[in-house]
């Protein structure tokens, strides 16, 4: 394979997930020709726990290590990495969590000096204590626990991808006692860069306990600190909360045909951001490069027109026309002078930031009712007129206070971009009642939802953003944007970012009106471009998503960890900090 081939397939592994069906399909033709796969992952992972214990400058003899491992194949993984642990003089002792284990991996364990600890007494492992009574099974799990609380080094390989929903039985036990619940706390380090502390996990695939395929956290699980992940990513290496307990991800390529194999979640890396960022040409003139209206702020919240404006006009277009009270445009016009006041013909619009919602309305805000009679026009339920008009309306982002007034059902071009609570509201008023820790704890679900729902391109904010839209093909697309600093987390920072998504739709609000599929590809590109600048505006190297390092015929690409944190910023920061985003972008990019 030539180079750039080469770098394009590690760009595309690197930056695709693919759900559990596909991943079984990819990997049959490989079983198929006898591909040695489970010792190729078992090789991996205890190079990495070795390279570890280097790096550390652990006392490899005086180490305890744990291998938890499953009935399955994962468990295969985990004791095959174990031998190889054991066989370089590591202590290493398995804990059978199942009523088996995979024949030939529990036999090359046992040669290599591996100890085995069974805990269901109707298992049937050669060799191995079975048929106690249920009160000495009570006590073997207490034993288990003890063991591996106060184990160095955990192989978590008790479920890999071959469970759905919340564990259950023996590892549930397991998970309960050493493990934990919910959404992890983390400090926002860069790079993820973590202390190590005992016990080291290392998740054989995936962390047992997780949504594999929805990035949920449906029970307890076992957080890791280094996930292998092999052949391919899974959704749970990129959808919140699971991406938050995986740790620093390695993965294995298996020469998995990926070519015409659709991915189920995509990361937004610099690339794809650049991709969506329209070059200006020697003809434009200020309309050409496009005109953003504004129906944002209000009497009560004038800095959202300031910001959302600001913000709007630094992102690559011409021209804003900004909508609203005396008092705002007074502030816009003091913090923008090239802004133009009043009604005309625009490429796209920003509406909702700063407007009062429908539960704080007195219904006299004038901001308010320009939203409701603007979002009509995008209604898809009337006759075959006004549907056609709807198709023809520029793009327009929904944001705030205008979420409530979005139509039933609207174009692909029709963007609203709530955080975990706006969409909680959303979905309860479409019939489907939630709240805000629900869309939290399954934000890919409820993107989902919201999109199939109403048509419309959602952006679910977040620490790792999700992006749903209308593909090629009828379907839909989901993808996530991880690359902001969590200083970005600050009053002010949605109305930048609606700002910058109707300023980058504009651009382009021809054939994002013509191809809805195009929609959700330029909201994923002003979503890097908003996180980019935030880590411009506050000097920091940290951020959600860290691109896996590629394990690689026994290499592991690894990459020096950046240092700085950052410091704290304002809304108005990112805003100033936009040019230089769309310089960084644009220097890097590749023109044909």
């Amino acid at each position: 394979m030539e180079e750039n081939e080469e770098g394009a397939r590690t760009d595309m592994l690197c930056s695709s997930a693919y759900d559990v069906a596909t991943v079984r399909a990819l990997e049959r033709p490989l079983l198929d020709d006898g591909a040695p796969l489970m010792r190729m992952a078992a090789a991996a992972a205890a190079r990495h726990i070795l390279d570890v214990v280097d790096e550390q400058d652990w006392d490899a003899e005086s180490l305890r290590v744990c291998v938890l491992a499953g009935a399955g194949d994962n468990g295969g993984d985990g004791l095959y990495c174990g031998a190889m642990l054991a066989g370089e003089g590591l202590n290493v002792t398995a804990i059978a969590v199942g009523r088996s284990l995979h024949d030939e991996a529990y036999a090359a364990f046992r040669k290599a000096g591996g100890h085995v600890f069974t805990l269901d007494p109707n298992a049937h492992i050669p060799g191995a204590s079975v048929g106690f009574s249920s009160g000495e099974a009570g006590a073997r799990l207490e034993q288990a626990v003890r063991f591996v609380s106060r184990a160095h080094i955990i192989v978590d390989a008790m479920t890999g991808i071959g469970v759905n929903g919340a564990l259950h039985g023996i590892p549930a036990a397991i998970a309960e006692a050493v493990g934990t619940h919910g959404v992890p706390e983390r400090v926002a380090l860069p790079d993820d860069e973590l202390d190590i502390e005992f016990p080291f996990v290392l998740a054989i695939d995936t962390p047992s306990g997780i949504g594999v395929d929805d990035g949920t956290l449906p029970g307890a699980y076992i957080p890791a600190d280094a996930t292998m992940m092999f052949g391919a990513l899974k959704p749970c290496a990129m959808l919140p909360p699971a991406c938050y307990v995986c740790g620093r991800i390695t993965l294995v390529d298996f020469g998995f045909d990926v070519d015409d194999v659709d991915p189920d979640v995509e990361i937004v890396d610099r690339a794809f951001a650049q991709s969506a960022i329209r070059i200006p040409r020697l003809e434009d003139a200020k309309y050409g490069r496009g005109v953003t209206g504004l129906i944002t702020g209000s009497d009560a919240y004038p800095g959202a027109a300031v910001m959302s404006t600001c913000a709007a006009a630094r992102s690559n277009i011409g021209m804003v026309r900004y909508l609203g009270p005396e008092r705002a445009q007074d502030l816009v016009l003091r913090a923008l002078p090239e802004a133009v006041v009043g009604k005309g013909h625009v490429h796209s619009w920003v509406v909702g930031c700063g407007i009062p919602d429908g539960e704080h309305d007195d219904g006299r805000d004038l901001q308010r009712t320009r939203a409701k009679a603007l979002l009509a026009h995008y209604s898809l339920d009337g006759d075959e007129e006004a549907r056609r008009a709807a198709l023809a309306m520029p793009p327009v982002v929904v944001d705030a206070g205008a979420l409530d007034l979005l139509p039933a059902h609207v174009p692909a071009h029709v963007v609203v971009t709530p955080h975990a609570g706006e969409m909680a509201s959303l979905l309860t008023r479409l019939g489907e009642p939630t709240d805000a820790a629900d869309v939290a704890a399954r934000p890919l679900t409820a993107a989902r939802r919201a999109c199939e729902l109403t048509g419309a391109t959602v952006l679910l904010k977040g620490a790792m953003t999700v992006i749903v839209g209308a593909d090629d093909a009828g379907s839909t697309r989901t993808l996530v944007c991880g690359r902001a600093p969590a200083f970005l987390a600050t009053a002010g920072a949605g109305d930048v970012l609606a700002g910058i998504v109707g300023a980058m739709l504009a651009q382009q609000a021809d054939e994002v009106v013509a191809d809805p599929s195009l929609a959700a590809e330029v909201v994923a590109g002003a979503a890097y471009v908003h996180g980019l600048a935030a880590a411009l505006a506050s000097h920091s190297d940290q951020h959600a998503w860290n691109e896996p390092a590629l394990f690689t015929d026994g290499d592991e690409d690894t990459h020096e960890a950046a240092e700085a944190v950052g410091h704290p910023i304002v809304a108005m920061d990112v805003v100033d900090a936009l040019p230089d985003a769309f310089d960084m972008l644009n220097a890097t990019a590749h023109y044909e």
